[in-house]
């Protein structure tokens, strides 16, 4: 099919940074294209100090509707005209739509890990979670996990400035989906050895082992790794962290953050477009080995 772009293409785009490696772009056009959509999806270098003025600048022109990336999925709340209830709760948002003249910020960053893990065959309902982070698409995935049922959540941040604005977030989202939800100082390295050796799966959902600094893992400690123990990695470059390298030498089942990138996509092309994405086809084209 023909695809180009007209005088009345919406434009969608990608907001972070950085962003020059990601193939949303890539994803997002070939399911436009596929499906005979005018629509047009950019990636743009946005750090936190621009973002007021770009999102004032797509906002004048129309822009349809637009992810964003880190820095900037917390860093945009205030500029927003309303929030989803999954947005609201993760205080994170990675998806913004418009609807009645309206930006609204939504976040499909859990809902995809969620749908990621059960394509991949792992069903975490009713066991215990360790999780790794509590940035934009940690939050996210915290709020999903407890909205489908994960009984346990144990969370791990450095205790900083903002520790104690997360025990207020855990509490808000314990009282609000019923899941037990513990917060930790990832400093402490007994505790995490001991959650890793109770719960179901490892999520890290840190920047740690991001391009360019591949040789770093969250794990000080490789060892706290088990056969048992599934462990999911929400970075996807590279497709292979150290984490999962250090997982898989230790015979833990794997996955990478490719997956969460697609389901999470096909969830924000549902907002801006009403249609679903043909996730078979672009699995094929951008998400195999």
């Amino acid at each position: 099919m023909n695809y180009e772009i007209t005088g009345r293409t919406r434009l969608t785009a990608l907001l972070g940074s950085p962003v020059a490696h990601s193939i949303s772009p890539q994803m997002h056009n070939e399911a436009f294209r596929r499906l005979g959509l005018d629509y047009a999806y950019l990636a743009f270098e946005v750090r936190p100090e621009q973002l007021q003025t770009a999102f004032l600048g797509l906002k004048a022109i129309g822009i349809w509707g637009f992810n964003l990336t880190m820095p900037l999925k917390c860093a945009i709340l205030p500029y927003l005209d309303a929030l989803t209830p999954a947005a609201r709760l993760s205080g994170s948002v990675n998806t913004v739509y418009l609807e009645d003249g309206r930006y609204i910020g939504h976040t499909t960053d859990g809902v995809g890990y969620m749908h990621s893990l059960l394509d991949a065959g792992y069903d975490i309902r009713g066991k215990k979670m360790t999780l790794l982070g509590a940035g934009g698409a940690a939050t996210a995935i915290c709020v999903q996990a407890a909205l489908d049922g994960v009984s346990v959540i144990d969370l791990f941040k450095r205790k900083n400035a903002s520790f104690i604005q997360t025990e207020q977030f855990c509490r808000q989202v314990a009282a609000e989906t019923g899941c037990q939800i513990r917060l930790f100082d990832f400093a402490d390295a007994r505790q995490l050895k001991e959650s890793i050796a109770e719960n179901a799966i490892l999520t890290n959902a840190t920047n740690v082992g991001m391009a360019p600094d591949t040789e770093q893992s969250p794990l000080t400690d490789a060892s706290m790794l088990h056969p048992d123990l599934i462990v999911s990695d929400i970075i996807y470059n590279p497709r292979q962290t150290l984490l999962l390298r250090q997982a898989k030498a230790r015979g833990c089942r794997c996955l990478g953050g490719l997956y969460m990138l697609l389901f999470q996509g096909a969830a924000a092309f549902h907002c801006w477009t009403g249609q679903e994405m043909p996730i078979e086809p672009i699995r094929q084209l951008y998400f195999h080995p």
